[in-house]
């Protein structure tokens, strides 16, 4: 297995992932500014536009995660991330997260992100094991984690303060034993 330094673009039916750039902030804040998207990634606190512009622009210099813009090829426009990070080289296995605003929800766009970027992680880098966490209060993602091929793991009990009520964790993972290529 090689390291994450290779930034592919990977093309389904729906969406193109492709290597994040700084010119994906306005697209991407917009999403990460939605009160579901905050919600459903549990985020607490505001990250300045400077700090979100740098860390954009550092993506693609990564050697040890993947971090793809999800453009909605309907429409061309960027509607999410897809990340590989977390990288056990030693273990060939890396944890997974998705984030996709308004513009791109409820039309199969996460669905087919997520087969993408997974099918690449365990068909072309060789990974053995992708994670990944969800919140007990998104069921539509944990459906579409299922979808994608994802096994539910086990839960973390009450790991997510929010709006005063303790939320559990789902871990889910998806094995490359189990990985079938034509899933959709």
């Amino acid at each position: 297995m090689t390291d994450f330094a290779y930034k592919p673009t990977l093309t389904g039916d729906l969406v193109v992932l492709r290597p994040m750039d700084e010119g994906d902030y306005d697209a991407l804040s917009a999403a990460m500014e939605d009160p579901d998207v905050i919600r459903f990634t549990g985020s607490h606190g505001e990250i300045t536009e400077e700090r979100a512009r740098q860390w954009m622009r550092t993506r693609k210099d990564q050697t040890d995660r993947l971090d793809l813009t999800i453009i909605d090829k309907a429409s061309g426009v960027a509607v999410g991330e897809a990340v590989l990070n977390l990288w056990d080289p030693d273990n060939q296995s890396c944890s997974f997260r998705i984030l996709i605003g308004p513009a791109g929800q409820n039309r199969g766009l996460g669905t087919e992100a997520t087969r993408l970027i997974v099918g690449y992680g365990i068909e072309e880098l060789g990974l053995h094991r992708i994670s990944l966490h969800v919140f007990a209060f998104n069921p539509r993602a944990q459906r579409a984690y299922e979808k994608a091929g994802f096994k539910p793991e086990g839960v973390l009990r009450e790991a997510l303060l929010w709006d005063g009520e303790w939320v559990d964790e789902i871990v889910m993972s998806v094995l490359a034993t189990e990985w079938i290529p034509s899933r959709v």
